[in-house]
């Protein structure tokens, strides 16, 4: 059997296995072939993939000959593809136009983001190794562009308050910036609808501030659920006040297959003191701020809001490297001991994560929105 990996888009600096995994995967008989150039932005160059014992083949030659193809993003599959396995994170959800078009292509395509969020699945968990590096990063980018110092500082020209960190959502991005902004030296408050992570955001420093009535999340999978209108009125009026008061704002909250929810309005925004920063995670589904524009940072009313849901992408290594470590495991679960293909859908982990087989879209949520324009 033969894996490829492909290069990404220009706007990605990741690669879906760096040389390190290609060994694992060529001990057991597997070969892998690398498109020229696919690790060089993530600091693998050729040389090191040949090394640990893989070929380098081009684009072309990686379409024709590869069985299971590796690819983190979209990446323009042409129409004369087919009869192949995509592994990678297309979030269909999202970007759902192209599964009728692979399901007459019979691609089998499984999407790590849509991974049932199980004990077992942990070790295949892209959303949460991704968003760790995200909600460092978060942290390092708000103090690099805040014009205020993270810790207090008591000098022979007076002292500084330490900055005052609000993060909306902890989740795993969420709750590394936590981590990472006390680590700096800031105070810290933290909002989630989920009363559970009360006690993770403590034990980290943070301040958990609550507000009663929240919809029960403890059927989602581990991910954030909408909220009723009055719950969300409340739950602004709550934001507001700490709001006022924050020099930094992460943002991470996101509702699979919905648009992100606007927990900061501009008039929280203007309410703000110049020269505070927002870090909005969410950009790419919307974003949690009323101003945020993906991809692009936006001053207001004094104000800097970057919209960056591809930090993860800023750390290309450590991110690949935590990548393939997740798509070597999904694989155990895909080939047998000698290499060889074994799709076993009664694996709900293999279930879960298809998205298009045997000429079908597959995934219950997307029968209906592949349908969509």
């Amino acid at each position: 059997m033969i894996v490829g990996v492909l290069k990404e888009p220009a706007f990605e600096s990741r690669v879906s296995l760096l040389a390190e995994s290609v060994t694992a995967l060529v001990k057991k008989k597997i070969e892998v072939w690398i498109e020229a150039g696919a690790g060089v932005k993530a600091y693998c160059g050729d040389d090191d993939y040949i090394k640990a014992g893989a070929v380098l083949r081009s684009r072309e030659e990686l379409l024709a000959g590869a069985d299971i193809l590796l690819s983190i993003h979209y990446n323009d599959i042409p129409a004369t593809f087919g009869h192949k396995i995509l592994i990678g994170v297309y979030q269909p959800l999202f970007n759902h136009a192209h599964l009728p078009v692979w399901a007459k292509q019979h691609i089998t395509s499984f999407s790590l983001d849509m991974l049932p969020r199980t004990t077992r699945a942990q070790s295949m968990d892209v959303l949460s190794s991704q968003a760790n590096i995200a909600g460092y990063k978060a942290i390092l980018l708000a103090a690099e562009k805040s014009p205020r110092y993270f810790p207090m500082l008591m000098t022979a020209a007076g002292s500084i308050a330490p900055a005052k960190v609000l993060i909306l959502g902890a989740g795993v991005a969420g709750l590394q910036a936590i981590a990472t902004a006390r680590r700096l030296g800031a105070v810290v408050e933290v909002f989630d609808t989920r009363p559970a992570v009360k006690e993770e955001v403590m034990s980290l420093g943070g301040k958990f501030i609550e507000v009663p009535g929240a919809a029960d999340a403890s059927k989602a999978g581990g991910y954030a659920v909408e909220q009723s209108a009055d719950f969300q009125l409340r739950q602004q009026e709550k934001i507001a006040e700490s709001i006022a008061r924050a020099d930094v704002v992460i943002t991470t909250a996101q509702i699979p297959g919905k648009r992100a929810p606007v927990l900061v309005t501009s008039s929280m925004i203007g309410a703000m003191r110049k020269g505070s920063v927002i870090i909005d995670l969410a950009a790419a589904t919307g974003g949690n701020t009323d101003v945020t524009k993906n991809n692009e940072t936006v001053v207001y009313h004094g104000v800097t809001i970057v919209g960056d849901s591809s930090l993860p992408s800023s750390m290309p290594y450590d991110a690949s490297k935590l990548y393939g470590k997740n798509v070597l495991n999904f694989l155990q679960l895909i080939t047998g001991k000698e290499g060889q293909l074994n799709l076993d859908f009664s694996d709900d982990l293999v279930k879960g994560c298809c998205i298009t087989y045997n000429g079908e879209v597959v995934h219950e949520k997307l029968r209906a929105v592949s349908d969509k324009p």
